[in-house]
């Protein structure tokens, strides 16, 4: 005996068959791939769009976003419009980098990507001598205008304790200590490094140093806005730094570009 349903229940699984592959094919495609657009500035060598993988804290972030199956896109500003632009609700940037963690409403941080030694270069005939950061007082610092440097050292500056010449740039301030005209000035010990690497800088190098007490240890991280886009792309973030070894891939680029950079 030939049952009616028998046609139609083999015709259902084939259905039901095609519809289980269909969707274990889809599964296997991968994720839509999207891009965080991010502002940045010119600090070499963590960041700069005409650096090698747009310096290092790029590097670091690309390749946590490459391991989550997304892109990034960097633009280029002086710093004060890089944070301005990211702060903007109508702007097309979900953050900035690279930035130190600090007490704010308008964004939020991701994992670090890496950590800045803050330290003075000086002169190797002039050494600073502080043991405590009060008898910073008794010199004259070049700072970066725009720039934090810590938050005890801003707080002498802010009060007029600590006497201070703000330039546009660290080369700027490299430069008015090697001839004397500031006793010191704040810098990053790779960024100190990488320009005085640089063939026109490096008659500099044997004038100056960096004092062997560091200011401090900063993380650096991504600034994201504290909105729900901000959050879901810092989550993102943090799952792809988690994949991937970012010390190593700082502490490659930083010994690179000490040799190289002319």
């Amino acid at each position: 005996m030939i049952f009616p349903f028998t046609r139609l229940s083999y015709s259902s699984g084939k259905c039901g068959l095609r519809l289980v592959l269909l969707l274990a094919l889809l599964l296997c495609l991968p994720a839509k791939s999207d891009t965080l657009k991010l502002t940045s500035l010119h600090w070499p060598p963590y960041s700069g769009k005409k650096l090698v993988d747009q310096g290092a804290l790029i590097a670091i972030t690309r390749a946590a976003l490459n391991a989550m199956g997304h892109e990034l896109r960097v633009d280029f500003y002086p710093w004060a419009r890089t944070v301005r632009l990211a702060r903007r609700d109508d702007s097309m940037y979900l953050g900035y980098f690279p930035a130190y963690s600090y007490p704010t409403q308008a964004f939020i941080f991701s994992e670090s990507l890496g950590v800045s030694s803050l330290g003075l270069v000086e002169r190797q005939i002039h050494p600073i001598r502080w043991p405590k950061l009060i008898d910073l007082n008794e010199y004259t610092l070049g700072v970066v205008r725009d720039y934090v440097n810590t938050a005890d050292l801003d707080i002498m500056i802010k009060q007029g304790t600590q006497p201070v010449e703000v330039v546009s740039s660290d080369e700027h301030n490299i430069k008015k200590v090697a001839t004397g005209r500031v006793d010191g000035a704040v810098i990053d010990v790779h960024v100190l490094r990488y320009i005085l690497a640089r063939e026109d800088l490096k008659p500099l190098a044997a004038k100056l140093q960096i004092n062997p007490k560091l200011l401090e240890q900063k993380q650096l991280y991504v600034a994201f806005k504290n909105n729900p886009d901000g959050h879901k792309w810092r989550d993102i973030v943090n799952r792809g730094l988690s994949k991937i070894d970012a010390k190593s891939i700082l502490d490659q680029y930083m010994a690179a570009v000490a040799t190289t950079n002319k």
